[in-house]
């Protein structure tokens, strides 16, 4: 047996997905790509034991998440760049009915709100709403309790809330106030 053997399969078929992931993780392209390389040579040094396990994708997500938490720690660096949210959101969409350019905006209002949470919550957001994970499921992911989840889902929302409320209805429409 290949010590690689189904990897290859296993990254074209979920690479895009997971590259989703990173990207809502780190808010930006070339950082999720490097995330995401680094999560699958950390995956394929273990394939075999990952692909005995049942889970590689929800492996390779917490590779990802566990990455991305002590990059942060080490580095101390916050990905927001140009104007903060507060602006982009209060300019609003340009003037006209283009669906497309309201949606460009809202999904830069998304991005640099997300920019704005620490690692965790950012984490339980992407993972709960994004990805549609449990709240068990999640806590599996980033090796906490189910209580964590909900404690560190309940931050983020909060802030979230202050900083763009009309985004909540998009992604988590069941917390709004």
């Amino acid at each position: 047996m290949d010590r690689y053997e189904g990897l290859r399969e296993f990254v074209l078929t979920r690479g895009p997905s997971l590259s989703r992931t990173a990207y809502l993780l780190t808010g930006d392209h070339q950082h999720a790509e490097d995330l995401l390389q680094q999560a699958l040579t950390k995956t394929a040094a273990h394939w075999r034991r990952v692909l005995a396990g049942g889970n590689p994708e929800g492996y390779v997500r917490r590779v990802m998440v566990n990455e991305r938490t002590s990059r942060w720690r080490r580095r101390r660096y916050l990905e927001v760049s140009g104007p903060a949210a507060d602006e982009v959101l209060a300019a609003g969409p340009p003037s006209g009915p283009s669906d497309e350019a309201e949606s460009a905006v809202r999904r830069i209002g998304l991005r640099r709100a997300l920019a704005a949470l620490p690692p965790r919550q950012r984490a339980v957001i992407v993972l709960r709403f994004f990805e549609d994970l449990t709240e068990a499921q999640t806590a599996e992911l980033m090796g906490c309790s189910t209580g964590t989840v909900k404690s560190q889902t309940h931050a983020a929302l909060n802030r979230l809330r202050a900083l763009a409320p009309e985004l909540l209805a998009d992604f988590a429409p069941e917390v709004t106030p």
